[in-house]
């Protein structure tokens, strides 16, 4: 009969899968989970088949790849169980994040970030609501995936700088924030696949696939982030965005945030066409947001306001003509536009001081 003790001592000595993967040394004590495990948050298992050793890698990455492909595969589970998610019932055990790359510090980091940054220029989220949206995430897969793909745009902005100790080990470096934000990234499109958003649409779905294209545009993905800007569109028009009738109805404080999120989509779709030689979709069909209609923001609307009427004067026309997909151009009818884009802006803007920046910026572009 074998000895139990050498039989013990043999089996301590093989490593659990993610201390394996680390390759740190596993402190089991001949019990699961081991320390560390549970000191990472880990699930501890044995399932991978011992294998020769190979060069050491960076152990914060792989602890990090680690936690997110067992929270994602935890998610996408649910997510497959759920196909029209925004409209099941609540899930069931709820969503776990614990040991995952979003902790609830991490997610108010990125909300102040868009908040103080970026809300100037894309005035579409009420902070509010956002607050109610996170406290949904662990029921809802749609409201998972569009607090998780603000995050991720927050995090592969340029000058986003996220505090040490809300790294992952403490990693840090230039790109520390910004391989974060690509793992989000990954890990909010996985869950998306699991529920078809595409035939039940909201406008948490545009505004999804909107922060989706940003954060492919910041990482120079332009192929992905133009099917993501076309899938906000595309999304947008599917719930009637582009008609006024869609407004007349509904929360004051939504409505006014979809319209700010139409007129968006439309300098941006006409900025990136431009740029990227591509078809327009979206036109002036509504009415722009009215500056008084939040007393508290009335300069950053003004700014806003001027923005889209830098761009309304590109049109299919012009777009045409600039793709080469149609001919006709003359010199009076190019006139017209430069006087046109020449007094879109008054001599004083009343915008914040980085957008009056983007304001000039653009019109200079253009």
């Amino acid at each position: 009969m074998p000895d139990s003790s050498s039989s013990s001592s043999a089996a301590v000595k093989r490593a659990c899968d993610a201390c394996h993967r680390r390759k740190v040394k596993c402190i089991g004590d001949g019990t699961r989970p081991c320390k560390n495990c549970t000191a990472a948050g880990l699930t501890c298992t044995y399932n991978a088949i011992p294998q020769k050793k190979g060069p050491k890698g960076s152990r914060a990455k792989v602890i990090s790849e680690l936690r997110e492909n067992q929270r994602q595969s935890q998610l996408v589970a649910k997510a497959q169980q759920h196909a029209f998610g925004f409209d099941s019932p609540p899930l069931s055990p709820a969503f776990s994040r614990t040991g995952g790359l979003l902790c609830m510090d991490m997610i108010t980091s990125c909300v102040d970030y868009f908040f103080a940054h970026m809300y100037p220029t894309q005035p579409i989220l009420h902070r509010v609501r956002v607050g109610e949206t996170i406290g949904q995430m662990d029921t809802s897969i749609e409201a998972y995936c569009l607090v998780t793909s603000l995050c991720a745009y927050m995090m592969i902005q340029p000058n986003m700088s996220l505090p040490a100790n809300l790294l992952p080990d403490g990693e840090m470096g230039p790109g520390a924030s910004t391989a974060l934000g690509n793992a989000v990234l990954q890990g909010a499109l996985r869950v998306r696949k699991g529920y078809n958003y595409v035939e039940s649409p909201t406008v948490w779905s545009v505004i999804t696939s909107f922060f989706f294209f940003g954060s492919f545009f910041c990482l120079d993905k332009h192929n992905t982030a133009w099917f993501h800007l076309r899938e906000a569109t595309t999304l947008a028009e599917l719930i009637g965005m582009h008609e006024e009738a869609t407004y007349s109805t509904g929360d004051i404080a939504e409505s006014s945030r979809t319209r700010r999120l139409y007129w968006l989509l439309f300098v941006t779709e006409r900025a990136y066409a431009l740029q990227r030689h591509r078809p327009l979709t979206l036109h002036a069909t509504i009415g722009l947001p009215r500056i008084d209609e939040d007393p508290a923001e009335t300069v950053e609307l003004s700014g806003f306001i001027h923005l889209v009427n830098l761009f309304k004067p590109f049109d299919d026309t012009f777009v045409g003509l600039w793709n080469k997909a149609r001919t006709g151009c003359t010199t009076e009818w190019l006139a017209r536009l430069q006087d046109q884009l020449a007094n879109a802006l008054p001599a004083y803007l009343e915008s914040t001081e980085s957008q009056a920046v983007d304001l000039r910026t653009s019109q200079q572009w253009l």
